[in-house]
């Protein structure tokens, strides 16, 4: 068989992979969503933020298929994620928020509409119902009616207890 048909073939197989790939990651997105009750919008976010990160692994692959050569192809990956990363040093806490959005999407207990107590201190608790949960913030609605939005890294890093409804 000529070459340049197995390089047709593969290519096919790695679309057919991302595309089989993309559909069950957005059916598990779209479970998590109805199941934690939480905004569709976000969903969304979420759906970019995966599909983006597959199709760079679909295309890392297909380069490799064409014959780009693994040393190439690794510098030039390389060369992309130094500046990317001397670019996020400089927004590490923008980063933090996000991978802690995503892990509080998929992990975490808590969802929109319920009550918790957060315990920053001994004498310091932050108490409220929480009313959205972000890509950067999760925000909650005090007794007092104030809202107060806390950014998902130290959500996510503090003792959290759910009130009985």
């Amino acid at each position: 068989m000529n070459p340049l048909y197995i390089k047709i073939i593969e290519t096919v197989v790695v679309f057919v992979l991302y595309m089989v790939l993309r559909g069950t990651l957005y059916k598990v997105i779209e479970k998590t969503l109805s199941k934690k009750l939480i905004i569709n919008a976000r969903g969304v976010i979420i759906k970019r933020a995966m599909n983006f990160i597959l199709l760079l692994l679909s295309i890392s692959v297909i380069t490799l298929i064409w014959g780009v050569n693994q040393a190439d192809l690794a510098v030039f990956v390389g060369s992309v994620l130094a500046v990317v990363g001397v670019a996020l040093v400089a927004q590490w806490s923008l980063l933090s928020n996000v991978t802690s959005g995503i892990i509080i999407f998929f992990n975490h207990n808590v969802k929109i509409g319920d009550s918790i107590v957060i315990m920053e201190a001994k004498d310091y608790i932050i108490e409220g119902k929480v009313t959205n949960i972000g890509l950067f913030f999760t925000t909650l609605q005090t007794v007092e009616m104030e809202e107060i939005s806390l950014p998902n890294n130290i959500f996510i890093n503090k003792s959290i207890r759910k009130k009985e409804k």
